[in-house]
């Protein structure tokens, strides 16, 4: 049974997860309708559905992973349902972690303003830019494919009998977790260098309109503020995230650690809850768009209650 505590957690981090489900994909209709009416989709468009997409199958690994370890526990003594949750996760996180970080950019590319010779070549050569990093997903992803991998063979032929012999494999499963995501790392860090970018552009486009003596917030502006709060909060969302899922790790070695479990569960599930919905209310597309179909799905739902009457 679960403590009161516990219950109230965990209530909180389904509906998270609902609401995250339901923000991700208002905004993958929402691109896809797009899609179908312009018959084009443009980079952005695709990034965006891809993250939603993402999100939305990224929300399901980990409340899936934790039903079955706070209610069932007695199921991953199968170590291959162990082995394809994990496996499903590093490649759905590696995704929606590249998806968010190459969105970072694309925005960045079309926002941000300086006379750089290297930023202005990257503008013009966006195509470029996209492959280049595809490239960096598919590289990384294979180097931590190859590491879990090899970390799920070496603990197949490890059976653990002693408390010291856990609290050893703890510690290296901890070693193990940031070592897997090196590459998610590494794109989370091209995010705060874009961050840290455009705080720069800001400030100088912020310098050029004072000099000119505009007091007024002009376009550029408000699209820089936007941008960096998209920005800024995937960034603490994320690290909410990446502690979250790395105190489940630590709980599977700890004994009557539900509670903290499902703490590290609720903050898991923040990131790709409410981020979402900060897509959604910092664009003006996303949201116009959310109201239109909201209001369809009401009109359906109408229509049906009218037909059953």
């Amino acid at each position: 049974m679960l403590s009161a505590a516990a219950s109230v957690l965990l209530s909180v981090a389904t509906a998270e997860a609902v609401l995250g489900v339901l923000g991700n994909s208002i905004i993958a209709l929402v691109s896809c309708l797009d899609w179908a009416r312009n018959k084009k989709i443009s980079k952005i468009g695709f990034l965006l559905t891809g993250l939603a997409t993402c999100r939305i199958c990224l929300i399901w690994i980990i409340s899936f992973d934790a039903y079955i370890k706070v209610l069932f526990p007695s199921m991953y003594k199968s170590k291959s349902l162990l082995e394809n949750i994990t496996y499903m996760w590093l490649t759905v996180n590696y995704l929606s972690v590249w998806f968010a970080a190459s969105l970072s950019i694309f925005y960045f590319l079309k926002i941000a303003n300086f006379s750089n010779r290297v930023f202005l070549w990257l503008k013009r050569r966006t195509g470029k830019v996209f492959y280049f990093l595809v490239g960096c997903l598919l590289i990384s992803w294979l180097i931590s494919f190859s590491l879990i991998v090899e970390n799920m063979e070496s603990n197949r032929m490890k059976p653990r009998n002693r408390t010291w012999e856990i609290h050893l494999e703890g510690g290296k499963a901890i070693i193990n977790y940031v070592s897997v995501n090196f590459g998610v790392l590494s794109l989370f860090m091209m995010t705060l260098f874009t961050c840290f970018l455009l705080i720069i552009s800001l400030w100088r486009h912020s310098r050029r309109m004072q000099s000119h003596g505009s007091g007024f917030q002009d376009l550029n502006t408000e699209a820089h503020v936007k941008a960096m709060k998209v920005l800024i909060s995937f960034i603490f969302l994320y690290i909410f995230h990446f502690i979250g899922i790395l105190i489940e790790i630590i709980c599977m070695f700890i004994p009557d650690s539900k509670l903290l479990f499902i703490f590290g569960f609720t903050m898991a599930s923040m990131y790709p809850c409410c981020h979402s919905f900060i897509l959604i209310l910092t664009s003006n597309q996303l949201k116009q768009s959310s109201l239109r179909v909201l209001k369809g799905l009401k009109c359906c739902e109408k229509g049906k209650s009218l037909r059953t009457m």
